[in-house]
């Protein structure tokens, strides 16, 4: 076991697109016990948000700890610099003395791309990596990678690939396996990308997350480590294999109560950024930018069933969390080494009539979970200040007995845990949007208190204000209400209070 005095252990739990109300702490009726036992055991932020609304800006902060315009990866398409990305957390305890781990889904550079990159990420580039390559990358000594992880593009064929699309088909039945995966399963439905998948779990990129996960801590369990364990579920396609797509019946699932587009009662871009056509050269990847961001009306039945899904994938991770914490244990880890369970962002999941996420920073996107089990950490709290999952990086550095430089945007969390008397005002996300994806430029940014939260677009001025306490669903916008006066210009001076650091625009080298 690794001295107390010289840090900690750092293990760092990701899923994909998990909104922070699905759990079963927080409510609604999605089953995961061992989640549900990290917040018991340990404690929990309530009003953490993401950095920004979609994967690659937000892990890129997570990483790095800075805010997106400031490490310049401000939408998905965008790679973040290697030399940005080595100078997060990762790599600032790689030179402090811990070994560092990635395992699963990185996307802090981009998969679909108009022509190969040279990164290990790009779907063109990757064989371009040997079958012995586990890294560096962006910090991390050690690597094992999948590229994407979302079935809706199967595992590619060696040499393309990297490390789970390797061992998916190092016995030659790669494409037996990717038939079952697309076989749906009874009963059918034809809710947007649902279907119950016959793929065989031990199969599943979420199996083979925990098994390589529970391998590197058997490996170093010796020495003070860092690992990331990035599963990419509850990302659609909803697609959860048997018996995980049967754990939650769709007649008993939590549905949204107001399910309907309401959009000539919000600002201008939520309805420009629904119909407004995607501007991109590359016709290839501006159909599927078009139709990715299009979700068709779901009726209640198509949500109910799409919701049963995204559970059942939830549950299946939840089943992962306690494996790796049952090989903490074996591995006489437990009392050297903090649990971190988070996301990159969440998902409207039919609130408002939408799916997915987008330019709307509705709760269901904008808040994440965030839990932390382990030495030190008291049991059965909950911290109510808004932080922002870029804390983690300082946070990681603290526990690990390192620093990030003073200027980064993260701030450790530590002091929130531990004392009563820290506390936190409000969070910022902020993301820019070009026109390649919906038509239109737009610039956000949204800042949350524990009871208020503003959006402004600031191209146009335009914004929207939500009293998230006697408006929890956010259906009446104060922005501009003379009542709301005095909170909006608070809102307004924290938003001003982000450091002058703002990077030039980095060129867009695909789309994720």
């Amino acid at each position: 076991m690794t001295d107390t005095k010289t840090g900690y252990n750092i293990l760092f739990i990701t899923s994909d697109q998990q909104r922070a109300d699905c759990y079963g702490f927080e409510g609604r009726k999605v089953k995961t016990p061992h989640l549900d036992e990290m917040a018991r055991n340990g404690t929990r932020f309530s009003s953490c948000i993401t950095p920004n609304l979609v994967c690659q800006p937000s892990r890129s902060s997570i990483l790095t700890g800075l805010l997106p315009r400031t490490h310049g990866v401000s939408d998905n398409g965008i790679d973040l610099p290697a030399a940005t990305g080595e100078s997060g957390f990762a790599g600032t305890l790689s030179r402090h003395g811990h070994a560092t781990g990635l395992i699963g889904k990185a996307h802090f550079t981009t998969s679909h791309t108009f022509s190969p990159t040279g990164t290990p990420e790009c779907r063109e580039s990757s064989a371009q990596y040997g079958a012995d390559w586990e890294g560096p990358y962006m910090g991390f000594d050690h690597v094992e990678l999948m590229l994407e992880g979302h079935n809706g593009f199967p595992p590619m064929k060696p040499p393309l690939g990297q490390h789970y699309e390797r061992w998916y088909h190092a016995d030659g039945q790669g494409e037996e396996r990717t038939a079952l995966y697309r076989k749906a399963l009874p009963p059918l439905t034809d809710a947007h990308e649902t279907w119950n998948s016959a793929m065989p779990v031990a199969w599943h990129n979420s199996s083979w997350i925990a098994d390589r996960t529970i391998d590197y801590l058997r490996s170093n369990k010796d020495q003070r480590f860092c690992v990331w364990a990035s599963f990419p579920d509850p990302h659609h396609p909803f697609d959860a294999p048997e018996p995980w797509c049967r754990l939650h019946h769709p007649d008993e699932v939590d549905l949204p109560r107001h399910r309907e587009l309401d959009l000539d009662r919000r600002p201008w871009w939520h309805r420009a950024s629904l119909e407004g056509k995607p501007q991109m050269a590359n016709e290839r990847l501006r159909s599927f930018r078009e139709k990715s961001s299009r979700t068709p009306h779901q009726s209640e039945r198509q949500l109910r069933d799409l919701i049963a899904n995204y559970y059942g994938m939830i549950s299946l991770i939840d089943h992962q969390v306690g494996r790796l914490k049952l090989a903490l244990r074996d591995l006489d880890l437990l009392d050297n080494t903090l649990i971190v369970y988070s996301t990159d962002h969440g998902d409207w999941l039919g609130d408002h009539g939408l799916l997915l996420k987008g330019p709307m920073a509705y709760e269901g996107l904008l808040r994440v979970g965030l839990l932390c089990e382990g030495p030190g950490v008291p049991k059965g709290k909950v911290v109510r200040d808004p932080v922002s999952t870029l804390d983690l990086a300082q946070t990681f550095c603290d526990y690990a007995g390192a620093s990030l430089p003073p200027h980064v945007h993260s701030r450790s969390l530590r002091p929130l845990i531990e004392t009563e008397s820290a506390s936190r005002d409000f969070a910022l996300s902020e993301w820019d949007l070009r026109a390649s994806r919906c038509g239109v430029d737009l610039a956000l940014c949204t800042v949350r208190t524990e009871s208020l939260k503003l959006t402004v677009e600031a191209n146009s001025g335009a914004g929207e204000l939500y009293d998230l306490v006697n408006d929890p669903d956010e259906m009446v916008n104060r922005f501009g209400d003379p009542a709301y006066a005095t909170q909006q210009k608070m809102l307004v001076d924290m938003m001003h209070s982000r450091p002058d650091d703002v990077c030039a625009a980095l060129p867009q080298v695909g789309m994720a």
